[in-house]
């Protein structure tokens, strides 16, 4: 299977890289939209700021190739975040592809939101044998708003979107390559659509 991570400065793409050697599959970065366009699947992941990153992402040119992606496309974190309609975090325009809006956590609880949180609320093929109610491991500050594609809830301060799904596309909060084998099933999931 030809599995393209996205190449653009943004995320811990390490452990991404030997999630998927776990499973038995070579995740290669690229930033290259030739490449990505054929591979069978994509990852887009993202740890830091979404301005910063967005910047980053319109500079080679990745902002327009990712909506036009025909294959499954997997968001994680930030990548999640950026594939909505508009984040808080820099005042942020975002590609659009869930529609939606991430918002701040408000300062009644302690942000970022660190360690393991139960998911819920599960909707998709891509939770195939998770059970409700199963932990995965978020860091986060920001949150997407819960919509009508949203394929699962998490609690903290309020309930919202810990994944979201539309057409071939799909996005996570969490972190899959650091949720034991619960985010390793996950994985092996995106990778049997």
């Amino acid at each position: 299977m030809d599995l393209k991570i996205v190449n653009y400065g943004a995320g811990n793409i390490k452990s991404i890289q030997f999630a998927f050697q776990r499973l038995g599959y070579n995740a290669v970065l690229s930033d290259i939209s030739d490449e990505i366009i054929k591979a069978d699947k994509v990852i887009f992941p993202g740890v830091g700021e979404a301005s910063s990153a967005m910047k980053m992402l319109k500079k080679s040119g990745l902002d327009s190739l990712i909506p036009q992606l025909k294959q499954p496309v997997l968001g994680i974190c930030l990548g999640m975040q950026l594939m909505c309609n508009h984040t808080e975090e820099g005042d942020t325009k975002g590609l659009g592809i869930f529609d939606t809006n991430v918002k701040r956590f408000s300062n009644r609880v302690k942000v970022p939101q660190m360690g393991w949180n139960t998911v819920k609320n599960l909707k998709s093929g891509l939770f195939n044998n998770i059970i409700e109610g199963d932990y995965m491991y978020l860091v986060h500050s920001y949150y997407a708003e819960h919509c009508n594609e949203t394929i699962a809830t998490s609690d903290y301060d309020i309930e919202y979107a810990s994944a979201l799904e539309h057409d071939n596309f799909f996005g996570v909060q969490f972190h899959p390559e650091k949720s034991g084998r619960t985010g390793e099933r996950l994985l092996k999931n995106f990778l049997e659509l």
